[in-house]
């Protein structure tokens, strides 16, 4: 990836601080209730990067969809800054497994989309540029969707998350369908992004290799309804090895509160 062509210093927003008190969640299948999160209390602190791993369906991306404020909790409460989160906004931004590009706008277009929906594009060019240029994309601008290998497609809709300056991102398995080795250089990229951009970043994902080499905290879920089972510090430095010492312990040692030990 190109060096930071980031955005400036005074351009970038700080992380928020984001919590869940006692939240609660259920959906209605046929009628009846679903229970999928039951009493989540989590603090994230502002800059902070969290992931959450858990068994599939068990409610992991449905956390991510009420601190993005597309859903609202059963019971309990989502907070941004101490500030009850009641609906969607630009400082929190979810990013999916699949990139979800518009096929007929280019990648420029794609990723200026949230400035046009407010009708700000005109003002927010240098910002464009800068996410372009944060993702190595500033070749790619006039490409379009169908142009681009998996690895490029998601690095688009980061920046397109990116260039409204979130202070919040949420990810939701976004390297999950790439090919093992464009999967490594993401990771990698995930990293940079969130060490310039200062922002609070909560990753679900399965791999829990890729929660210890990108999380400083690690959050393993319950199967559904979902309780946090254990809330793990990683108190590492980056870049971190794969076959580190401590990484390879912690690896084991969540597999086996996962319920996969040896």
């Amino acid at each position: 990836m190109v060096a930071a062509a980031a955005v400036g210093q005074a351009e970038v927003a700080a992380g928020l601080a984001l919590s869940f008190r006692a939240v609660s969640h259920e959906f209605r299948l046929d009628g009846r209730p679903l229970p999928v999160l039951e009493a989540i209390d989590l603090d994230v602190a502002p800059g902070d990067f969290v992931a959450l791993l858990g068994p599939s369906g068990c409610g992991k991306s449905t956390l991510l969809r009420l601190a993005a404020g597309l859903d609202a909790p059963a019971s309990g409460a989502v907070l941004a800054d101490e500030a009850a989160i009641t609906g969607p906004d630009p400082s929190r931004v979810l990013v999916f497994q699949d990139p979800t590009l518009f096929p007929w706008r280019s990648v420029r277009d794609n990723i200026a989309t949230g400035p046009q929906a407010r009708g700000i594009a005109g003002k927010v060019q240098a910002r464009i540029d800068a996410a372009l240029d944060l993702v190595g994309l500033a070749d790619f601008a006039a490409a379009y969707p169908h142009q681009l290998s998996g690895g490029m497609a998601q690095r688009a809709a980061l920046a397109r998350a990116l260039v409204n300056d979130p202070r919040l991102l949420l990810l939701d398995e976004p390297l999950g369908k790439l090919d093992s080795l464009t999967r490594l250089a993401m990771q990698d990229e995930l990293l940079k992004l969130w060490q310039r951009a200062g922002y609070t970043a909560l990753l679900v994902t399965h791999d829990v290799e890729e929660a210890l080499l990108l999380a400083n905290r690690v959050i393993v879920l319950s199967d559904r309804p979902a309780r946090i089972k254990a809330d793990l510090t990683i108190d590492l430095p980056h870049p971190r090895r794969r076959d580190g010492a401590e990484i390879v312990r912690l690896r084991h040692d969540i597999l086996a509160i996962m319920g996969y030990g040896e």
